[in-house]
């Protein structure tokens, strides 16, 4: 006997995304999470155009949140390069930025508002399945049992689900670190998103060049979240202290803003980013891996959010169908199984080159000669911004669109 049509394990934004929209086509949806909101989740809180498009989709007002009108950008000169997001038919010309802890409590209430059934502080420790293999339920922590036709695997970056599927990690995908922490700063209130394609551990130029990229991120309340990240393809990876490394960082910037010990708020925080389709899969029978689950964060610039809330859109769409069809019949299956052909579709080539271009970052000498020599031509420093965010039309609307539809079209699909 199921106690709903879906179970989501896991209500951050992929789930909450998935459980909001199945909801809207009516189905029973058991969201269910360890944790107790609202919680904390280390981020770097920036929401994109993309991530502001899935948000009206949903129909979540972000209308008080802090606003950003681009992306500055500091990368091997004096000056920053200034980046608006683009004007486009598919995405509106406007970021956010708002607190992990405030984010995923409102997409949480917003999935219950629209009829999802939301159980925090319910530890799941595994599947439930039948004598065929499928997945048909969940097991908890306190030794209840949940069944439903489908489950949804939204359990972030440690997959527990997955893993005891047998569902391991592919290698050869990228794997990055964030590490952040919050700052009092009278930057708070910018409207630009910041991001520092140069790290150095004393003065600019002068001394040592850190591996990674930094960003600063003005929250709007008093605060800032600034962080650095570090992919897997940096000789440095794993052979760091990366809240030693984000002190040091931060130790070169202007004392007037703020980003001293004095005037930390919280500990410094640490994620991994799971990156470019990390866990194939997407579906096996009864199971749905959405976001970080899935290691949906884009290879270039380490976003994750807007991925999340999309994946979680795509699932919605498959699990209705196959809902509608009834679940156990062929029709069903398909309409399941064609879940991770639909992302691949939306993304597969971007992620594909988001790893070529990891490979040649990784070094930071590469990035400085990158930085010197190609961003300050023409037209490139907004090419690699679009390109980078993942913000073009399709069908493409301007030159941009064309050359960076051109490039996916010379990679195979991830």
């Amino acid at each position: 006997m199921s106690e709903a049509d879906v179970i989501v394990v896991g209500a951050g934004p992929a789930g909450a995304s998935t459980a909001a929209h199945l909801a809207t086509h009516g189905r029973h949806v058991l969201l269910l999470d360890k944790a107790h909101f609202p919680r904390e989740k280390v981020c770097g809180d920036g929401l994109t155009p993309r991530a502001v498009r899935e948000l009206d989709l949903l129909g979540v007002d972000h209308s008080t949140w802090q606003r950003n009108v681009g992306l500055r950008i500091y990368a091997h000169r004096p000056y920053p390069y200034l980046l608006r997001w683009p004007d486009l038919r598919d995405f509106p010309p406007v970021g956010c930025v708002r607190r992990r802890a405030d984010f995923d409590q409102t997409l949480a209430d917003h999935a219950v508002a629209r009829g999802a059934d939301f159980r925090p502080g319910v530890t799941v420790t595994g599947p439930l399945l039948d004598d065929h293999g499928r997945v048909v339920g969940v097991t908890t922590k306190d030794g209840r049992q949940f069944h439903a036709p489908v489950t949804v695997a939204a359990d972030g970056n440690s997959a527990r689900l997955a893993l005891a599927l047998g569902l391991q990690r592919r290698a050869s995908r990228p794997l990055g670190v964030a590490v952040r922490a919050y700052y009092t700063s009278p930057r708070h209130d910018e409207d630009w998103l910041e991001s520092w394609l140069e790290l150095w551990d004393g003065q600019p130029g002068r001394s040592h060049l850190l591996p990674g990229y930094g960003w600063i991120f003005p929250a709007g309340d008093g605060t800032c979240n600034v962080g650095l990240g570090l992919e897997s393809t940096s000789p440095a990876f794993g052979h760091t202290d990366y809240r030693a490394l984000l002190r040091r960082w931060l130790a070169t910037t202007p004392e007037e803003w703020g980003f001293r010990d004095a005037c930390q708020v919280g500990p410094i925080g640490s994620a991994a980013l799971p990156m470019g389709f990390h866990r194939p899969p997407e579906y096996r029978p009864g199971l749905v891996l959405v976001g970080d689950a899935a290691g949906l964060v884009s290879p270039f610039n380490g976003e994750g959010i807007s991925y999340a809330l999309e994946s979680g859109r795509h699932a919605a769409r498959h699990i209705a169908a196959a809902l509608a069809a009834g679940v156990g019949t062929r029709p069903a299956e398909r309409a399941l199984e064609a879940y991770p052909a639909a992302l691949r579709s939306a993304w597969g080539r971007h992620f594909r080159l988001g790893n070529l271009f990891l490979e040649l970052i990784g070094r930071p000498e590469i990035m400085k000669l990158a930085s010197h020599y190609l961003l300050p031509l023409p037209g490139v420093a907004q090419l690699v911004h679009r390109t980078l965010a993942n913000l073009v039309d399709d069908p493409p609307s301007n030159v941009y669109d064309r050359i960076v539809h051109l490039l996916r079209s010379l990679v195979p699909s991830a």
